[in-house]
């Protein structure tokens, strides 16, 4: 009985240590880390898929790999088999020699940097250094088999950290193939189309440990928890990035995204403080509008009646009904704002010429000086050797390869262009159609507050207008056209881009780049383009107005407020860009939120393994980083290309950034599987859309000062127009509005003679009735001045500024050419001392008479080499 309670204790003991371990990133002996995971289901009619798996496991075997199975029995649902995936020592050391992996040979001697001067002022915003600076920094050479005891080797387990362990062995997974060796079927390798085909469910790294805790290992370093801690919570969102910790444990390409995403929120903190100070001018000066006085006052604008603003219900309105507006508008229309544009615009080329240094300082630090696109990345896509069907030689391998003809590729490309064509059309007719709503939902808001303006509206009182109204539910419509648009065209620019069967995956993702951002750039900025370059430019005057579809549709053209166009621009931006971030910030952050509560109560429930751990995690797409790029770059589109009419909008950006940092940190940390490690060097393809927006933005601007705006036309009263000694803008309502004389509608008999309306032309009686006024032409003269000179100012200021700050800091450039320097000598050191060792083990016995000594060859080939 003592023997048999004995045994059952021990039973317990062995099955509590054996739950205990499950949550590892061992094999079951304890030694061999997991280096990638592979999961799939016992299919009862899968034969085919046992096959290919049989096969594809057979030959990561003979390339050295080395797997683990976990029965289905021992998972939470009991479907699932999971393969566990080791890479022993010789297995990377070969493939790191293949990918000319970059490892260290001697810690570094270059220190740091200097001190900074009141550097205790961002001791707040620090993390320990630690956390920092992971590991030492190194002088690194690309690895070399034959060389082993050159490079800093103390533990073989250890020496490849696991985001290049699991590079090596998904490059391997990505080349071994699953047909028998009888067959030479080149297509059927990879483990991309065993994913696509079901014969895998999921293939992916294992994090290290739980997000919440340490790991109870001590040679599992814990780097999750200690991004989780000093990154990913909200908390920090203060603190620096530990984006050496980001790249040690991610890689190098989404590290480049988070130092790109941080730099960018702190260039923000500039753009933000300038446009505060912008609108807090526009509110101090409040009191000194006097165009805002003139419309206010009963006695001007009290008596001044204007034109109807539609054809039928309509009516005839007073000029200060449109007083809060005015008001409204001065705040972001005002002597501040044209030093704001000018200001954004030099604003942008720091920048990007900033980030440029700071991507050449990471580019220095991370090994990238080197960097040729990895060979993973320029690789052949499975669904080009799947549909490409023809072969032909490659003139390098001088082995046949799949190829797409041309005819085949350009009846691809057009349907592509045709495609793309058609939904740029459909965002346009969605456009307009937007418009004839304003248009026509204008005069019915007309006439509910006509004939009721107390009863209907009360809870509103007079802070609702008919523009107001209009705009504002325009504005939401057009918000849920685009967020409509987006969600389809997502789908229909992933088709096409498949359909024209890209080569590689870096051309596949260039290609999906410039078909999704031109689509969200017309679908996002093209109502604001409308409002900001075409309402009210078009108009024509009373008893000659010009209509949308001609005068049968009966719809005239929108007109601006006495004020202008701007303070409707403002309105639309805030809308469609704040809708935008609070929609994105919902859809990243609170629904995965709400699984992982669910998911946390399944894990303290059930206590399942490390690996199912994360196979219920979401899978990181190779586009995820794509999504969250073109997230930012449409935000700085809206920062730049519109900003004159809202300087605020920077501020917007910054407050959503702060939060978008901590949102993505802890997606990637608790929400998503460790994705393969890649390498890049840079930002790739958005970088050159970031300078096509830089550079439009000073044009647009531009135009928005001119024409949106009514700055011109108010300095050209200033200075030649008042009719006064003093300059002054008194009078200037009165010189704006031109008059129409009602008489000449015969059905119309009302009690007054003449109307006003917003433009420049000559009076009813005069030899030029209501054709332009020589005013006009100077107003319109002036703002073509003001485009040509803002524009100039701004590109001189900006190629000055790109030419004075180099891409390259010059602190970065003396430390890689005494890096290189470096190498070269301990290389040439290190060869010397072989030769030497050689040379010497091969005249042990006593060399003949006449021939030369050890020490003697040690000397010439010392002065050789």
């Amino acid at each position: 009985q003592m023997f048999s309670v004995h045994r059952r204790r021990r039973e317990i003991v062995s099955t509590d240590r054996l739950q205990q371990n499950k949550d590892t990133v061992f094999f079951r002996d304890g030694v061999r880390r997991i280096d990638f995971i592979l999961s799939y289901l016992d299919d009862k009619d899968g034969e085919k898929k046992q096959e290919r798996r049989r096969e594809f496991e057979a030959n990561l075997k003979k390339a050295g790999l080395e797997l683990e199975t976990e029965d289905k029995s021992d998972s939470d649902d009991l479907k699932t088999y999971f393969l566990k995936i080791h890479a022993p020592w010789e297995v990377l050391a070969t493939y790191a020699d293949v990918l000319k992996i970059k490892v260290p040979f001697k810690e570094s001697d270059i220190p740091h940097g200097q001190d900074v001067p009141l550097e205790w002022l961002s001791r707040p915003f620090r993390l320990p250094e630690k956390v920092m600076r992971p590991q030492p920094d190194y002088f690194t050479s690309p690895f070399d088999k034959d060389k082993i005891d050159f490079f800093l080797i103390k533990n073989q387990d250890t020496f490849f950290p696991p985001s290049t362990r699991n590079r090596i062995v998904y490059y391997i997974l990505s080349r071994c193939p699953y047909h028998k060796e009888d067959r030479k079927e080149t297509d059927k390798k990879g483990i991309k189309r065993l994913l696509n085909n079901g014969t895998y469910t999921s293939a992916f790294p294992l994090h290290d440990c739980r997000y919440w805790e340490r790991n109870t290992n001590e040679q599992c370093e814990s780097e999750r928890y200690h991004l989780y801690k000093n990154w990913a919570r909200f908390l920090c969102f203060y603190k620096e990035q530990p984006l050496n910790l980001i790249r040690k444990y991610y890689g190098e390409k989404i590290g480049i995204y988070f130092a790109w995403l941080g730099f960018y929120t702190e260039m923000l903190f500039f753009a933000a403080v300038m446009g505060v100070i912008c609108f807090t001018y526009g509110v101090l000066s409040y009191d000194d509008n006097l165009t805002s006085k003139e419309i206010c006052d009963p006695s001007i604008g009290g008596s001044t009646v204007m034109c109807p603003l539609c054809d039928k219900k309509c009516s005839y309105w007073k000029l200060n009904s449109t007083c809060l507006s005015s008001w409204q508008s001065h705040l972001f229309d005002n002597e501040g704002t044209v030093f704001f544009a000018m200001f954004m615009g030099i604003w942008v080329t720091l920048f990007l010429e900033f980030w440029k240094r700071r991507q050449a300082q990471l580019e220095y630090e991370w090994d990238l000086v080197d960097f040729e696109e990895e060979q993973q990345q320029l690789q052949i896509r499975p669904e080009f050797e799947t549909k490409c069907t023809d072969q032909r030689l490659n003139r390098i391998t001088q082995e046949m390869e799949p190829y797409l003809p041309l005819p085949k590729k350009c009846g691809r490309f057009c349907l592509s262009g045709v495609t793309v064509l058609f939904w740029m059309l459909l965002i346009v007719a969605c456009i307009t159609g937007v418009i004839v709503y304003r248009l026509a939902v204008y005069a019915a808001f007309a006439s509910i507050m006509k004939d009721s303006p107390t009863k209907k509206i009360h809870l509103v009182g007079s802070l609702i207008t008919p523009q107001l109204a209009t705009s504002v539910t325009a504005s939401f419509i057009n918000f849920i056209i685009i967020m409509i648009l987006n969600f389809f065209y997502e789908r229909v620019a992933i088709w096409i881009t498949d359909m024209e069967i890209p080569k590689t995956h870096l051309e596949y993702e260039n290609k999906l780049t410039m078909k999704m951002f031109l689509f969200q750039f017309v679908n996002y900025y093209s109502s604001c383009f409308y409002v900001a370059f075409f309402k009210g430019k078009f108009v024509g005057y009373p008893g000659n107005y010009t209509y949308m579809f001609g005068k049968y549709s009966r719809l005239r053209n929108e007109e601006c407020d006495p004020g202008g166009c701007l303070i409707e621009l403002t309105t639309q931006l805030v809308i469609v860009m704040t809708g935008k971030q609070v929609c994105g910030n919902i859809q990243e952050a609170l629904l995965p939120l709400l699984r992982n509560w669910w998911c946390s109560r399944k894990a303290r429930k059930d206590q399942y393994s490390r690996w199912e751990q994360d196979h219920d995690l979401q899978n990181f797409s190779q586009l995820g980083l794509f999504y969250e790029y073109l997230e930012m770059v449409i935000q700085f589109g809206f920062i730049t290309l519109f900003v004159a009419s809202f300087p605020l909008a920077p501020l917007l950006a910054l407050c959503n950034n702060i939060l978008e940092v901590r949102v993505d940190a802890w997606k990637f940390t608790t929400q998503f599987r460790r994705p393969v490690a890649a390498k890049a060097h840079n930002i790739g393809a958005w970088q050159e859309i970031l300078n096509v927006v830089a550079i439009l933005s000073v044009v647009t601007n531009a135009f928005i000062m001119a024409f949106t705006s009514d700055m011109i036309p108010r300095l050209v009263y200033l200075y030649a127009y008042h009719p006064g000694s003093e300059a002054t803008m008194s009078g200037y309502i009165n010189n704006s509005l031109s008059v129409y004389d009602i008489s000449q509608i015969p059905l119309l008999s009302i009690p007054i003679c003449c109307l006003r309306y917003r433009d420049y032309r000559y009076p009813p009686g005069h030899q030029r009735q209501y054709s332009h006024t020589m005013q006009f032409w100077h107003i319109l003269a002036a703002k073509l001045a003001f485009i040509i000179i803002m524009e100039h100012v701004v590109f001189v200021v900006k190629f000055f500024v790109a030419w004075l700050i180099p891409d390259v800091p010059s602190e970065v450039k003396a430390r890689i050419k005494r890096e290189r320097y470096l190498i070269q000598e301990y290389l040439h050191n290190y060869e010397v001392e072989k030769l030497k060792i050689q040379l010497s083990q091969s005249f042990i016995i006593e060399p003949k008479p006449g021939v030369c000594t050890a020490t003697d060859m040690h000397d010439v080939l010392s002065e050789c080499l």
